[in-house]
Parts: structure tokens; C-alpha cells; sequence
């Protein structure tokens, strides 16, 4: 009975194998490079919500602000300069959850207009902070504010 040589035939065999699975790695990795490249721009897609931050701090709102500075306002206007002396003047405002104390309030007449220089703290869920402001009574009996901002 012939020998058969039967070693050739399995080298044959691996040399087959690996070229049907690098052909087999080079198409799977193509088809995946396209899928890739088209789920992971973002910066093309439709739908992506862009009002979604994370790691971020919302800024200081303007309406905030001016309710607070309202507060204050209020809180200076109806002050009674005879006894205030160095008394400090707490306040608190509801709507923004913000409070601080008014340290000091110095009245002037300005141009024939009583207004009142004033320094107060914000305590708010941004920090602690010092403000500088001025409020003028005007014609109307209303109390005017002129300026409020943090103190440089």
C-alpha cells in the first residue's frame, strides 16, 4: 500500500486559513471604520441636545440680580437714617434664596435729590460677595436705584 504525504496537504491547509482570516479582519474592520466614523460625528448630528452640560455652573441670572438688587433697594429706601447709626440692616429675598446685611448707608443730596450710598454683602448660592450701590428719591416718592454691582 502507497505512503501518502499527507503534511503538504495541512501546510496547504494553514497557508489557506490565514489568508481567509486576514481577509476576513481587513473586511470586518472596514465595515466597523464606517459605522464608526458615522455614529460618533457629532458635530453633524440632528439630534443632539446642546442644552445638556455636564461639569458646568450656570451663570448668574439678570432676574436674580435685579430681585436681589430690588431687595436691597427696598431695605435702604425704608431705612430710618436717625437711628440707623452703625446698626447693620439684615435682608433676605424669597424669590432667590439670597440674604446678606446692608454694613452702611450714607445720605447726600445730589443736584437737589436725596440719594443713599450703600454697602451690603450677598450671601447666594454663587458665594459670598460684596456689593456697592446708590438709590435716589425721585419726584414721584419712588426710590430709584442708580447703580448696584460687586465691589472691585
Amino acid at each position: 500500500m502507497p505512503l501518502q504525504d499527507i503534511a503538504k496537504w495541512i501546510d496547504d491547509t494553514k497557508g489557506l486559513s490565514r489568508l481567509v482570516g486576514l481577509a476576513v479582519l481587513f473586511v470586518s474592520a472596514g465595515l466597523l471604520s464606517g459605522c464608526m466614523s458615522a455614529g460618533l460625528d457629532l458635530a453633524g448630528a440632528q439630534d443632539v441636545d446642546r442644552t445638556v452640560s455636564t461639569s458646568s455652573v450656570p451663570p448668574v441670572t439678570t432676574e436674580e440680580n435685579n430681585s436681589d438688587a430690588i431687595t436691597v433697594r427696598n431695605a435702604v429706601a425704608s431705612a430710618d437714617m436717625s437711628t440707623i447709626g452703625t446698626n447693620p440692616i439684615p435682608w433676605a429675598n424669597a424669590a432667590s434664596g439670597s440674604a446678606g446685611v446692608i454694613s452702611s448707608i450714607a445720605e447726600e443730596q445730589v443736584n437737589g435729590t436725596t440719594c443713599r450710598r450703600f454697602t451690603t454683602t450677598r450671601h447666594s448660592y454663587q458665594g459670598i460677595a460684596k456689593f456697592n450701590g446708590n438709590t435716589c428719591l425721585l419726584g414721584n416718592g419712588q426710590w430709584y436705584l442708580t447703580s448696584f454691582g460687586p465691589r472691585s
